[in-house]
């Protein structure tokens, strides 16, 4: 990959991306996210190569550069979270595309988004409480950014958000999704018992 519409064109198969060129100097073509307009991919000409800036997980920031000398600290950006990548023929497409992709997960990336991933991890016959679900979202400390979530969940047929209960194993006196006790009646039907609206949490919790 030497050219800027490679890079583009690779770029725009991610979901809800496009192209824009926001600045006067048209040297500039950034590929942006449409939920948020956040860039992932800047691209523009320099010194004769066609430099692209992807944004990098400050874990993985120096193997990159240390992996290859054409990625270097982010030009005109922050150094501690974006790299450059020269496109002067050295690095493989695969990893290109790889530094591509981490970038556009780093953008994309949200708290809510996490909430929701972890919700789906919940298999049928299990339950979580509103602190797993925070943990294996990567902050146990955001219990209440999950009700909150779950009470706005856009996709409750693949994001089941019956399958979370509180820390008694009690079920929300007002299930967001058809009345108080359709959460009852949705666990029932997965193969989660309750007493008296409870859920034995030592029977049925998810082992995390």
């Amino acid at each position: 990959m030497t050219t800027r519409e490679e890079a583009i064109e690779y770029a725009l198969t991610f979901a809800g991306s496009y192209k824009d060129a926001p600045f006067r100097d048209q040297n500039w073509i950034l590929v942006r996210v449409r939920d948020g307009k956040k860039a992932f991919l800047w691209t523009y000409e320099r010194n004769g190569y066609i430099n692209l800036n992807v944004k990098v997980d400050p874990e993985w920031r120096d193997f990159w550069r240390n992996a290859y000398r054409s990625v270097i600290p982010g030009w005109h950006q922050n150094k501690d979270h974006w790299n450059t990548v020269i496109l002067d023929g050295t690095i493989p497409d695969s990893d290109i595309k790889r530094m591509i992709a981490e970038s556009y997960e780093l953008v994309t990336d949200t708290p809510t988004k996490r909430i929701y991933e972890a919700v789906k991890r919940i298999p049928a016959g299990k339950v979580a409480t509103y602190a797993d679900v925070a943990e294996m979202a990567g902050d146990r400390r955001m219990a209440r950014a999950v009700g909150n979530a779950l009470h706005h969940n856009p996709d409750p047929e693949h994001i089941p958000c019956f399958r979370v209960v509180n820390a008694n194993g009690e079920c929300s006196g007002s299930f967001a999704f058809g009345g108080e006790l359709e959460q009852e009646r949705r666990l029932e039907a997965d193969g989660v018992e309750l007493v008296n609206g409870r859920v034995d949490l030592d029977r049925y919790r998810i082992k995390l």
